[in-house]
């Protein structure tokens, strides 16, 4: 397997096991009765990520062209044909990392979550797709899309009360 593989599966195929991953623990870790909040500030976070990502796009571009555009080179993994900026992939990733935490609160699988995120993230710009700064504002715009999190009531184990009524 070559180099060019490795980024490739690093670069695009990270993203897989961020979906797989990230869909299990959404549909399966949420409690029923918590779930169609949970899923609408989930929804919420995307679409805020989304629409702060597409405007901030289109008000600035650090550059037209990718990093393999002005190399002169084969692109290293998949990608959109726009300038690029912010990377959709890191934003997506991040969100689904953000919403696994926030929402089920699973230490361990949110840390492989954020793993791969790098992963993904370092894919993308060794794979010449992106710059470190579109990856660096897709995480950002991601992280900023959390924000719906911030507050939400989290269930909370009853105890017995120290006083008797």
């Amino acid at each position: 397997m070559g180099f060019d593989t490795v980024i490739r599966i690093i670069a695009d195929g990270a993203v897989v096991p961020v979906i797989l991953i990230g869909s299990y623990m959404l549909v399966f870790k949420i409690p029923r009765g918590h779930r169609f909040e949970a899923y609408t500030r989930i929804l919420l976070a995307g679409l805020t990520a989304y629409l702060i990502a597409k405007l901030i796009g289109s008000i600035y571009q650090p550059s037209i062209e990718r990093p393999f555009e002005l190399l002169g080179v084969q692109a290293g993994a998949s990608f959109l044909n726009n300038p690029g900026f912010p990377s959709d992939h890191a934003l997506f990733v991040t969100a689904i990392t953000c919403a696994v935490w926030f929402e089920t609160k699973h230490r361990t699988v949110s840390l492989i979550l954020a793993s791969l995120t790098l992963i993904v993230c370092v894919g993308r710009v060794l794979a010449l797709v992106h710059t470190p700064t579109d990856v660096i504002f897709g995480v950002l715009i991601g992280l900023i899309g959390s924000l719906w999190y911030l507050g939400a009531q989290r269930p909370v184990k009853q105890s017995k009360p120290l006083l008797p009524h």
